[in-house]
């Protein structure tokens, strides 16, 4: 039978709001879920709900289960984790994360939901799609053992790329960020840290995730010669100066986007995105993770919360919202 759910929508650029949905029995190949948990992609759903999405990107910036439409009103989100209520009996019961907005329960197709490893606790899988980003990233960066590389940004997706990378044997690994606080992340995640100011420079690889024109220039600078920089950053509607003259060309620097919209083509051809997926869960049972967790809500506090994420008066990385029923 249907029942009625309450969703998190952003009515106006600024102004989120909890709607009632309602919510269909499920048919034969879905499920319905229970939200246990969900999480707040800082970078992208704050620009979401400043309304910043440029109108061309609109179509490509849709969400796997997004309704309405940028810049609002708009259901937008893609960090789920909930217990399957209904649905194939090898399912029931179990916990799952989905690509799917901020809402208390909810139905989509069997292949839209991944189980979470029972070494996974259910609160620490919020961070599954930014892990996903990360994997990718490397995918693209491809780094090498031995290699010198900084992470420039220290949120989400730096620290989740920072700590894959404290795993490659032989490698310098440095979190490079300009809020002394990221120290401790760092710290908790097994890397070095420095301030932009101090940073080690002749990297092989710099994996730049801050979003600003001077984390970006400054990962140019942090380059040894034939070195490259990974941009993670989405700009949105702003537009970025980058010093391209002086020795950029000299020292054959290279500049290369990653996106996680598709698999990296150094995996396309033989792993899909739910392998992509799976494999970013698994990876989730180290505990180090745990560090990304700076903040915790319930559902009903959504639109006060995300105003204040937006305006940057609630500081630190991943802001999990915990339902009514946990």
């Amino acid at each position: 039978m249907e029942l009625t759910a309450r969703a998190f929508w952003l009515g106006s650029p600024g102004h989120g709001e909890i709607r009632e949905v309602t919510v269909p029995a499920p048919r034969e190949g879905q499920v319905r879920v229970r939200a246990l948990y969900s999480g707040v992609s800082r970078g992208t759903e704050t620009l979401v709900f400043r309304g910043g999405v440029p109108e061309s990107q609109h179509a490509s910036m849709r969400a796997p289960f997004q309704e309405g439409n940028f810049p609002a009103p708009v259901k937008y989100g893609y960090l789920s984790v909930g217990q399957v209520e209904e649905g194939p009996e090898s399912l029931l019961g179990r916990t799952v994360f989905c690509l799917y907005p901020h809402q208390t329960h909810y139905v989509v197709p069997v292949e839209a939901v991944t189980v979470v490893p029972d070494t996974v606790p259910a609160p620490r899988a919020v961070l599954a799609g930014t892990v996903e980003t990360a994997v990718n990233a490397l995918w693209d960066a491809a780094p090498l053992v031995g290699d010198r590389i900084a992470v420039v940004g220290g949120g989400m997706v730096g620290c989740s790329v920072a700590a894959l990378l404290a795993r490659f044997p032989g490698v310098r690994v440095q979190l490079v960020d300009a809020d002394p606080s990221r120290a401790d992340i760092a710290r908790a995640l097994g890397v070095d840290f420095a301030l932009p100011g101090d940073a080690a420079g002749e990297c092989d690889l710099v994996v730049h995730a801050s979003a600003t024109e001077a984390g970006l220039t400054r990962s140019l600078e942090l380059l040894t010669d034939e070195g490259t920089v990974l941009e993670l950053s989405w700009y949105g509607d702003r537009r970025v100066s980058l010093p391209l003259g002086e020795a950029f060309h000299s020292r054959r620097l290279v500049v290369r986007s990653s996106q996680v919209g598709s698999v990296s083509p150094a995996r396309r051809s033989g792993r899909t995105y739910a392998d992509r997926l799976a494999l970013a869960l698994e990876l989730l049972a180290e505990p180090a993770f745990d560090a990304l967790v700076t903040g915790e809500c319930a559902f009903g506090e959504l639109p006060d919360v995300m105003a204040k994420l937006a305006a940057g008066s609630i500081p630190g990385l991943c802001h999990r919202v915990v339902y009514d029923d946990v």
